[in-house]
C-alpha cells in the first residue's frame, strides 16, 4: 500500500472529506486539542499570506492517516521562524507518513524563506526519536491537562473584589478592541520560543475573535473600573469538549488572583451550558498558570516537546 501526501482540497465536492479526516486524526493524536472539520476549513481560510500556512495530509488507500500544520510565524519580530507540526494516526504508525509529511512541510518552509523549523512532538519514546533521527533538538515543554466537567467538583464561585466586575466576552462582540489590547498584552509575556506581537486588530479579529471553536458566551472578563484587566478565553466544539484558548492578566493587575477568578467563571459558565469535560495547556515553566490549574482539578493528560531545526 502507498503513502501519499497532498495539501487539502479546497472545491466544495472534496474539502469536507478532507477536512473531516483532517480533524479525526487530529483528535486520536492530541485530544486536548479541539478540532472540527469547520475549524480545519475556517484556518485555512483565514490564514495571513504572510503565513503561508498549509495543512498537509498523508494519504493511504483514500485514508487519511497522518497531518501537518505548516506554515511561518509572520506575526514575530524575529523574521525566518517557521513550524511544522506533524501528527500521524495512532494506529497507523510506521508506514512512512511521519517521513513524507515533515520532508513535505520542510520544502515548503524553505520555500517560504523560513531559516528555522519549530515543532511539537509527542513526550513518548518513539517520537522523541524520530525528531532526532531527522536533526531535531529538544526544547520546552509543555503539558496538556484535563478536568472532569461532568463528575468532577469545580471550586464555589466566589464574589468579585471592589472595583472588579465579571462579563461575558460577548459583551465585546460588536467592538473587540479592547479585550484584543489585553489578549496582545498577555501573548507578548507568554513563554514561547518564538516572540510574537498582535498588531493587526483586523487579522486578529478573523483568525482568533471570529472563530468557529471560540465561544464568545462562555469566555470571561474581570473588569477593574470598567476596563479589561483579565480573561479567560473559552473555545468548545459542539461535542461537550471545552478548552482554554488563552487565559492572561495585565502587566498592571497581576498578583491580584483576577486571572483565576475569570477562569472560574468561565468553567462555570461551560459547565452550565452542558460541557463535559475541560482542557488547557501549559509550559512546563510556567509554575503561576500550573498552580491555578492544579488548584482547579486540572491532571496531566498529555505533555509535548518543542523541538527546533535549522534549516540549509
Amino acid at each position: 500500500m502507498t503513502v501519499i501526501v497532498r495539501a487539502l482540497r479546497a472545491d466544495a465536492a472534496t474539502a469536507p472529506a478532507d477536512d473531516a479526516g483532517f480533524a479525526a486524526v487530529r483528535r486520536a493524536c492530541v485530544p486536548a486539542m479541539l478540532a472540527t472539520p469547520e475549524s480545519v476549513a475556517f484556518d485555512r481560510a483565514q490564514a495571513h499570506p504572510d503565513a503561508h500556512y498549509r495543512q498537509l495530509i498523508a494519504e493511504e488507500d483514500g485514508e487519511v492517516i497522518g497531518t501537518a500544520q505548516v506554515g511561518v510565524a509572520y506575526d514575530s519580530p524575529d523574521p525566518g521562524q517557521g513550524f511544522a507540526n506533524v501528527y500521524v494516526h495512532p494506529e497507523r504508525l510506521g508506514a512512512g507518513a511521519g517521513t513524507l509529511l515533515l520532508r513535505t512541510a520542510e520544502e515548503h518552509l524553505a520555500g517560504a524563506g523560513a531559516t528555522t523549523v519549530y515543532s511539537w512532538v509527542l513526550d513518548e519514546p518513539a517520537n522523541l526519536a524520530f525528531a532526532a533521527r531527522r536533526g531535531y533538538r529538544a526544547s520546552r515543554r509543555a503539558h496538556f491537562l484535563r478536568l472532569d466537567l461532568a463528575h468532577g467538583t469545580l471550586p464555589p464561585r466566589r464574589e468579585a473584589p471592589a472595583g472588579v466586575e465579571l462579563v461575558s466576552g460577548s459583551v465585546y462582540a460588536d467592538d473587540a478592541r479592547p479585550f484584543f489590547m489585553l489578549d496582545a498584552e498577555t501573548v507578548a509575556d507568554e513563554p514561547s520560543d518564538v516572540a510574537a506581537e498582535f498588531t493587526d486588530y483586523e487579522q486578529w479579529l478573523a483568525e482568533t475573535w471570529h472563530h468557529p471553536l471560540v465561544s464568545q458566551e462562555l469566555t470571561t472578563v474581570a473588569l477593574v473600573d470598567g476596563r479589561p484587566a483579565a480573561f479567560s478565553l473559552a473555545r468548545t466544539d459542539g461535542a461537550g469538549r471545552y478548552a482554554s484558548g488563552m487565559t492572561g492578566t495585565a502587566r498592571d493587575h497581576r498578583g491580584r488572583g483576577l486571572a483565576k477568578l475569570a477562569k472560574n467563571d468561565s468553567l462555570h459558565r461551560a459547565r452550565a451550558a452542558g460541557c463535559t469535560e475541560a482542557f488547557t495547556g501549559n509550559d512546563a515553566g510556567n509554575e503561576p498558570m500550573l498552580a491555578i490549574n492544579d488548584w482547579f482539578g486540572y491532571e496531566v493528560c498529555g505533555t509535548e516537546v518543542r523541538h527546533v531545526r535549522e534549516l540549509g
